[in-house]
């Protein structure tokens, strides 16, 4: 397929990189590499090699990475990062800002106060890019997208653009109804009328629980497993004596038992493992079937 992809690049205006190690791009730093990475300069370059791209080309969009894992055998494929300039645009209309995909929280944080709008800091909170909340309803701290999302563009992989209301979504805990091979563009969401520093505050808040509950500077993907309705992973990863299992460079944060952790030198198969093997303890201790909140990628090695 290496030649198929190459002629594919001929004429866009993005970087390409082939053989592109994804660990390089992933909060937990594991997984193999993809055959190419495709970082479009904007809107129309992306639409210009989707209109292109035979179908038997797979293609994964890659956000933030922090809630990824990909496996030790990496991507087949195009891999396309929404990365330049472009992707990360903030636009501010009346009680709505428009937020292209690629936008890190960081940056969302500095216009939010530099602008005195609040309603959106629990998603500054979240790790990533503000295009990879949509597909899981991302949240916390009370709050989920659905909560302040108004509509989102996205683009098919024919190259058609499409407008997806709130309420196409259907969303709920960690889901929403989306195709799976659409790729969101951007999302325009409500903002309320505040001002700089009640906007710090609430986001100096998030931040000290955060550090003080979760593991932070560590190579993390996130929470590891869904709650279950009216229970809490953590919970039940401790009641089951599984907040101590390690796997190779894998283990469970001993600050919050929902978080992997990579060591230093783990494998995605030791990561994959680990989280299987608390599954099953977790199921014959309790009854209850956690499910991965991680999204995993790609073939094994």
């Amino acid at each position: 397929m290496a030649s198929t992809l190459i002629h594919l690049f001929d004429n866009i205006a993005g970087k390409i990189c082939y053989e592109e190690p994804m660990s390089k791009h992933t909060w937990l730093g594991v997984g193999g590499n993809a055959e190419a990475m495709f970082i479009p300069k904007d809107l129309n370059d992306l639409i210009s090699f989707l209109k292109i791209k035979p179908e038997e080309v797979p293609v994964y969009v890659l956000g933030g990475g922090s809630n990824l894992l990909v496996r030790d055998g990496g991507i087949s494929g195009v891999v396309i990062k929404l990365a330049s300039p472009y992707f990360k645009q903030i636009v501010k209309n009346n009680n709505s800002i428009t937020c292209y995909a690629g936008l890190q929280n960081t940056l969302l944080r500095k216009f939010l106060i530099t602008n005195e709008l609040g309603g959106l800091e629990f998603l500054c909170s979240i790790p990533g890019t503000i295009g990879g909340t949509v597909k899981t309803n991302a949240g916390c701290f009370g709050r989920c997208l659905s909560d302040v999302l108004i509509s989102a563009n996205a683009v098919d992989m024919k190259g058609n653009i499409h407008t997806i209301t709130n309420q196409d979504f259907h969303f709920s805990y960690r889901h929403a109804d989306f195709p799976k091979d659409w790729i969101i563009i951007s999302l325009t969401l409500k903002t309320l009328k505040s001002d700089a520093s009640t906007i710090q505050h609430i986001l100096t808040e998030h931040q000290v629980y955060r550090k003080a509950h979760q593991p932070v500077n560590k190579k993390t993907a996130g929470s590891t497993f869904k709650n279950p309705v009216g229970n809490s992973a953590w919970k039940l990863i401790k009641e089951s004596e599984c907040d101590t299992l390690t796997v190779g460079g894998a283990k469970m944060s001993e600050k919050h038992c929902n978080f992997m952790i990579n060591t230093g030198n783990a494998t995605a198969k030791d990561c994959e493992t680990l989280g299987e093997a608390i599954i099953e303890r977790v199921k014959n201790k309790t009854g209850i079937a956690l499910e991965w909140e991680i999204q995993k990628i790609g073939q094994d090695k």
